[in-house]
């Protein structure tokens, strides 16, 4: 006898049979939107119209014109090079707005100059130097991290900085002060350098990015070793912002997506957002951080139970 001729609805059964499973959608997250830096350009105002002011208060010809650099500029012309090389006021103008001294530091009690110092400058030469490196690093930070977590980073950097700068000031005998955002800048740099290493996974040619950080970082700690450079203010900068980095500027590891970016018909395994070394690295760090800034005020400032500190 011949076969039954296959019926409709079997001939769909076997087309449902033969059809490949279709692939699994690709998952793509949305590009992140970068930030629209302002907070960096207004520090960057703030520190410029700070160094104005001081030239103004400075007022070099009305202790001896004849001495003064560029005495066309009248108030605002600089002290003489062998009292300031790098164009710039007096030292006792300096201390007088607000300049790191440990005498008036930690026997007067004038902790606010733990911040203070870091928006003064002790020359059109300084000040140079630090904004073009705040415009060429903080940018690039603010645009990719936002103005919360780049403001908390520079002033806790420039902190740690000053902590560090008073601290070494203490070893020494004779008076001197201390001016400048270096600490906060070294801050930046060393906050890029934990930012690389936490989010390891995220970054395209890894090694070459940690070479050149890490040769910018090896250049500009060369600088402290000059003269007249308070390289202090900038180890202590360097390792807060290191380890701030840690902490504030952690990103979601790579592959990671949100929930309400991923489609309703999605049953696949879903990342979590941090890789486990991510959060021992954030811990440790803050551990770290504590310790040093109870550290550093209680030698400053002489809590009890850090008395006995060497």
């Amino acid at each position: 006898m011949g076969k039954r001729p296959p019926s409709s609805e079997d001939m769909e059964k076997g087309r449902e049979k033969a059809r490949p499973s279709m692939p699994p959608p690709h998952l793509c997250p949305p590009p992140p939107k970068p930030w629209v830096p302002w907070l960096v350009p207004i520090i960057f105002v703030a520190n410029v119209a700070v160094f104005i002011y001081t030239m103004y208060v400075n007022d070099c010809p009305s202790i001896d014109e004849n001495k003064c650099i560029l005495p066309s500029l009248k108030r605002f012309s600089f002290q003489p090079f062998k009292e300031n090389p790098l164009l710039g006021p007096a030292g006792l103008t300096l201390k007088k707005l607000g300049a790191l001294e440990r005498q008036l530091v930690v026997e007067e009690g004038e902790g606010w100059r733990l911040l203070s110092c870091m928006w003064l400058h002790a020359g059109v030469v300084h000040l140079l130097a630090n904004m073009l490196s705040l415009l060429f690093i903080g940018i690039r930070l603010e645009q990719e991290f936002g103005f919360i977590r780049i403001g908390l980073l520079y002033v806790l950097a420039g902190l740690g900085g000053s902590l560090g700068s008073t601290m070494h000031l203490m070893r020494t005998t004779s008076p001197t002060i201390s001016v400048g955002a270096s600490g906060a800048l070294f801050g930046l740099l060393g906050a890029m350098l934990s930012e690389l290493l936490i989010n390891w996974t995220i970054y395209v040619n890894k090694c070459t990015a940690l070479l050149i950080l890490i040769v910018v970082i090896a250049l500009n700690m060369a600088v402290g070793f000059l003269p007249k450079v308070d390289n202090s203010a900038h180890i202590g900068g360097f390792l807060a912002g290191f380890f701030l980095g840690f902490i504030i500027l952690v990103r979601p590891q790579y592959g990671y997506i949100r929930r309400k970016h991923l489609p309703s018909t999605y049953d696949g395994k879903h990342k979590p957002r941090h890789k486990g070394y991510q959060y021992v690295l954030g811990s440790g760090a803050l551990v770290i951080l504590i310790l040093g800034y109870t550290y550093g005020f209680g030698k400053l400032y002489g809590l009890k139970a850090l008395k006995n500190l060497p």
